[in-house]
């Protein structure tokens, strides 16, 4: 019962996983809020660009469509039967991801932090927040097949372990420049 849960709500959440990693990885361009500042400080900041917003939401897509075609052949294998994802259901949870994560810069700046700086518990959930309030509004029927109460907490509890442990990971090869 357990396993199932937890290939669920990682298999679930991938689309949402990959985003910002993509975005990351994309790199530089225009940012959004192009330079301009709100009580003194940026609204954004630099890291948060329109080319990076593209990337990452176009790479959760991706990902949700090779899991459908992985679909089948996996669930087998694994004895579980995992969501197929409804291409609307895959936009909203990546595209929720990146809009999470430019949330949480904004309220980042808004308290005074700096591009890069800790914010333990909003740097670890953003994004989950985003994508599944994302899919939520945007697939609700979709969501909430999936999207049950174990399966939730199942993501509550693995999404800040598997963030630390990817970005530390990201940090050791220099994709980022703080392991947070």
């Amino acid at each position: 019962m357990i396993g199932s849960l937890v290939a669920t709500a990682f298999w679930a959440m991938l689309p949402a996983y990959v985003p910002n990693n993509f975005a990351v990885l994309a790199g530089g361009g225009r940012p959004i809020d192009g330079g301009r500042k709100w009580n003194g400080s940026r609204v954004l900041g630099d890291g948060k660009t329109w080319r990076g917003t593209a990337v990452g939401t176009a790479a959760g897509l991706a990902i949700a469509l090779g899991l459908n075609a992985l679909n089948e052949p996996i669930s087998g294998a694994l004895g579980v039967e995992l969501p197929a994802f409804e291409l609307h259901a895959a936009l909203a949870l990546a595209f929720g991801a990146m809009l999470g994560d430019i949330g949480a810069s904004f309220v980042k700046r808004r308290s005074g932090r700096e591009r890069g700086a800790a914010f333990p518990g909003l740097d670890q959930l953003d994004f989950v927040v985003g994508a599944l309030l994302s899919a939520f509004i945007v697939a609700p029927g979709w969501a909430l097949g999936v999207f049950t109460l174990p399966v939730l907490a199942v993501i509550l509890v693995m999404t800040p372990v598997l963030h630390v442990t990817t970005n530390v990971v990201a940090y050791k090869l220099g994709l980022k420049n703080e392991p947070w």
